[in-house]
């Protein structure tokens, strides 16, 4: 038994290991339980925020315009548009290039944004700097937010901080990294590097894994589901009868005839 390699790990890489596996898990199974509740949710009333597209395919316009851009946020308030846009490019590209970690080969657009990505963990650090700080600053959303906010926006800016402090001041084996998380994929698990930032930063990222699919953090699939992006407007050509209030429309009444 004392051969068998299972044996022979450190609790820390066996811990982090099975962390990381239920970690996954409740991530995946939360996010989907989350999507199905909001696709079963009734959308009772037509109201698609004017001025509205008048055809499907200009929603769906709208709605690239809206998870890309933040077209209404710019038009709302261009400074916490400055803000959020500059975190959420920030994190994509950081999440981009992590993939470098659990892809071999790397894919080569991966391997193209490695210089720019490096330096997207300043920009999240930025771009959360200015959304913590209208919290506190702002009066009515100060009103409004509670301690879940402001331990989400922590937990974010200390997974920047630490990964960031792996990069520039306590470097990590990046290659036995890469081998640990590669192992998780594939079941062949390999010894976790022992360093105390790169420790940190894991168990930030897990915690952050496991919390996301309950608190308001997912947001993001929720705006394809918002009945005030993703309607068409077209009230007058068409009645709107959704779902459970199918059956009670006469025939021919939900075209108007």
């Amino acid at each position: 038994m004392g051969s068998d390699p299972i044996f022979q790990m450190s609790a820390l890489t066996i811990g982090y290991a099975l962390l990381f596996y239920a970690a996954a898990g409740i991530l995946v199974l939360g996010v989907l339980a989350r999507i199905w509740r909001y696709a079963r949710t009734p959308q009772p009333l037509k109201i698609p925020v004017p001025p509205a597209p008048t055809t499907r395919g200009g929603v769906v316009l709208r709605m690239f315009a809206e998870v890309t851009l933040f077209r209404s946020l710019y038009r709302s308030n261009k400074w916490i548009w400055l803000f959020g846009w500059t975190f959420h490019v920030a994190l994509a590209l950081v999440l981009a290039r992590h993939l470098r970690y659990f892809t071999e080969p790397v894919w080569t657009w991966v391997a193209l944004i490695q210089p720019f990505g490096k330096y997207a963990g300043f920009a999240m650090l930025v771009g959360l700097a200015g959304l913590w700080a209208r919290r506190v600053l702002v009066d009515r959303v100060r009103y409004i937010s509670s301690p879940s906010d402001h331990l989400m926006l922590a937990l974010l800016a200390a997974i920047a901080v630490s990964g960031l402090a792996m990069k520039y001041l306590a470097h990590t084996d990046i290659v036995s990294l890469k081998a640990f998380f590669l192992g998780l994929m594939r079941f062949d698990w390999q010894p976790l590097p022992a360093d105390p930032v790169l420790l940190i930063h894991l168990a930030l990222v897990a915690a952050l894994m496991i919390v996301f699919p309950i608190s308001k953090l997912l947001h993001a699939p929720g705006v394809f589901f918002s009945p005030s992006l993703n309607q068409v407007d077209d009230a007058r050509e068409h009645r709107h009868a959704a779902g459970w209030s199918a059956r009670l429309v006469p025939p021919g009444a939900a075209e108007g005839r």
